[in-house]
């Protein structure tokens, strides 16, 4: 199995706080959409397993930017393009984000033609707060929107979250928490406010304008996110996501449980288990390298990404990284199988102090029955052990002096 994710760049305004790629030339939306699929020619080889004739492809997803700033038929040339090159799975997951104002009844029951899960960038219910940020939407518009999605037919909504506005209280976090319950959707993420560089967010930051918010108050919204979400019978399944039974997010656990994805459009990263590799962060020089190896039919010259061979201890490092921030946590056995003894008892003696501290456990899970019962040690984050995870994981990184 693996996923696919499709970068859409394309936004109309840009966000305060966000780093990823965007841009609001959207007179160049046609030229991606071809470019986007000739990429998706070009590389169907990457995910190629011996055994099938095309790569088995599991889940889709459209990320940004704003993939609802795609028309309804740009996105159906990208899908029609993946369904013809790849071999998708009957029941795979695929997934568009949204901005609430671009969603109506009508638009959500086209688009649910081409998708079966709908992630919606609400980020919060206070005006004041949509403003600082710039988002477009208005609190209206997003409770809307998921009542459009729901009577369009669509239930498998995801709605993400962002607590940690300067000067915010627990109180006002909290009012975000109680709207969204109301809207009973399946999955949330929420993630703390974060002040990246080269973003205009940073920018108020440096100039004095905003500050962050205290560290115990950013703790006190996140204990209060777990223990609402908990009570309504969300399971906190990794980090900033929490999901009612049997909608759990299949392309993101996908890349915290180590299966391979391709990553297509300008910035869009790769992985295929051995090697790392992401698409330059340009929307011209993305469309010029695509489509110039596509015409001479040859990726050797290729300049449009970058490539980086995985050595044993940079895997190690990955395993670490993703396996610790899920509620699955990390497997004992498997870290010996695939990382050797040496990097076991590296993991297992730097994990100590936080063993001993109450942050991190060791589950025994048994399997099987009677005689051939064994049993497997999971290492996992404890309540308290998530408040610390930075720090947690950043101990157990293998760093090479």
């Amino acid at each position: 199995m693996a996923g696919i994710y499709i970068h859409v760049p394309f936004c109309k305004t840009r966000c305060i706080y966000c780093d990823f790629y965007s841009t609001t030339q959207i007179n160049k939306k046609r030229a991606y959409v071809e470019t986007v699929k000739r990429e998706l020619v070009l590389r169907k080889n990457y995910l190629r397993n011996e055994e099938l004739e095309r790569p088995f492809i599991d889940t889709v997803y459209f990320g940004g930017g704003t993939p609802s700033q795609l028309d309804f038929g740009e996105i159906e040339d990208i899908l029609s393009c993946i369904y013809k090159e790849y071999a998708v799975s009957p029941n795979a997951e695929i997934t568009i984000e949204c901005n609430p104002d671009d969603l109506n009844v009508e638009a959500c029951k086209r688009l649910s033609v081409l998708f079966n899960r709908f992630s919606i960038g609400i980020q919060s219910f206070n005006e004041g707060q949509l403003r600082f940020i710039k988002r477009r939407h208005t609190a209206e518009q997003a409770i809307d929107a998921v009542k459009c999605c729901k009577e369009a037919g669509i239930h498998n909504i995801s709605v993400d979250l962002i607590y940690g506005f300067p000067r915010q209280t627990v109180r006002e976090w909290e009012a975000d928490i109680e709207q969204v319950l109301e809207l009973h959707v399946p999955h949330i993420s929420a993630y703390a406010l974060i002040y990246e560089e080269e973003t205009l967010l940073w920018k108020y930051k440096e100039q004095n304008i905003v500050s962050e918010i205290d560290e115990n108050l950013s703790i006190d919204m996140y204990n209060s996110l777990i223990d609402h979400l908990k009570a309504a019978g969300y399971e906190h399944y990794e980090i900033s996501n929490f999901a009612k039974p049997g909608f759990i997010s299949r392309h993101n656990s996908s890349y915290w449980r180590n299966v391979p994805y391709l990553g297509c459009g300008p910035s869009a990263h790769s992985y295929d288990g051995k090697s790392r590799q992401w698409n330059i962060a340009d929307v011209d020089l993305y469309i010029k390298g695509v489509n110039s190896c596509f015409c001479a039919e040859d990726m050797t010259s290729a300049q449009w990404f970058e490539r980086e061979e995985l050595d044993l201890y940079t895997r190690y490092n990955d395993f670490v990284l993703t396996t610790l921030r899920t509620i699955w946590g990390m497997d004992l056995g498997l870290l010996e199988v695939n990382f050797g003894r040496q990097l076991t008892d590296y993991c297992l003696k730097m994990a100590e102090k936080h063993l001993r501290a109450g942050t991190l456990e060791v589950e025994i899970v048994e399997k099987g029955k009677n005689k051939e019962q064994t049993s497997r040690g999971l290492l996992k984050l404890t309540r308290r052990g998530l408040f610390l995870s930075d720090g947690i994981i950043s101990d157990l990184l293998y760093i090479d002096d």
